[in-house]
């Protein structure tokens, strides 16, 4: 199982990091885990396009997880000429943005089947909306579910993805709690957005102080990944954004509170398991 970070960026615009998403490719099935901005060409640089998914997962509906996720959809079904339905999972309030979504994107839509012959029909779209635990499979991943706390997004909901005996947890943005715990119990690879506490601690704005109340800190995925026993930690969706320079101080950092291997989350870093 390949887990490849097809976009490690936050809301704030990043020339190097795409915004949040987990690429996963698991024998002959990949999905896609949450749809930030420039997905699509981040899945092309990965070998990969939205017509090979078997299905999408979301972990919340803030705007910088889902944002290009109608480039997706609008991709899939001009790649599958609309003969193939994209399944997509997520929490409650997820089939209601897919159709404000479509909805959206009618004109385009109308214009394409009225200029295309092998299109009759919009896209295809298949929409399972989740309660913590709930499991199922796509294609040969079992997924498991467990909720995760990143209030006040509610629900919001982690994933842990196992094939030929391998698991990956990605569990999105959240502060530690019961269902992260759950998801990244002796996992290959525990992937956890992240933010430095003690920098942002020093930014000056409400808005920035925020942000410390309803994410994962470094510290603290670090104690997360330790106490669950997960083999590695991989940090995505950092804020702010280190410079490869800085590495090796987020790498510190986490290592005083786990020991396994952590690793730092670029655009196409490629984790296998």
């Amino acid at each position: 199982m390949e887990v490849i970070l097809t976009g490690t960026g936050s809301p704030l615009p990043d020339a190097n990091r795409a915004g949040p998403s987990t690429l996963v490719k698991a024998g002959e099935t990949q999905i896609l885990v949450d749809a930030g901005r420039g997905v699509v060409m981040r899945m092309a640089g990965a070998g990969s396009l939205p017509g090979l998914l078997a299905g999408v997962l979301v972990t919340h509906l803030h705007s910088d997880h889902i944002c290009a996720l109608n480039d997706v959809i609008t991709t899939h079904w001009v790649m599958s000429q609309g003969n193939a339905t994209l399944q997509i999972y997520g929490p409650v309030g997820m089939a209601e943005f897919v159709d404000r979504q479509l909805h959206a994107l009618e004109p385009d839509i109308g214009y394409r089947i009225e200029h295309h012959d092998v299109l009759t029909n919009p896209p295809k779209v298949d929409v399972t909306e989740l309660v913590p635990g709930d499991s199922f499979a796509l294609g040969e991943v079992q997924i498991a579910t467990a909720a995760t706390e990143h209030a006040p997004v509610r629900p919001t909901v982690g994933f842990r993805l196992e094939h030929d005996g391998r698991t990956a947890a990605l569990v999105g943005d959240t502060v530690p709690c019961d269902g992260v715990d759950e998801l990244a119990a002796g996992a290959d690879v525990y992937v956890q957005t992240v933010l430095r506490r003690d920098i942002i601690e020093l930014l000056p704005g409400e808005m920035a102080q925020d942000i410390l109340d309803y994410h994962s800190g470094v510290v603290e995925a670090a104690q997360t990944a330790e106490r669950v026993g997960a083999k590695r930690l991989a940090l995505t969706h950092m804020v702010p954004a280190p410079t490869p320079e800085q590495y090796p101080e987020w790498i510190a950092i986490a290592a005083e509170h786990y020991s396994g291997e952590v690793i730092i989350g670029d655009d196409f870093t490629t984790i296998t398991v």
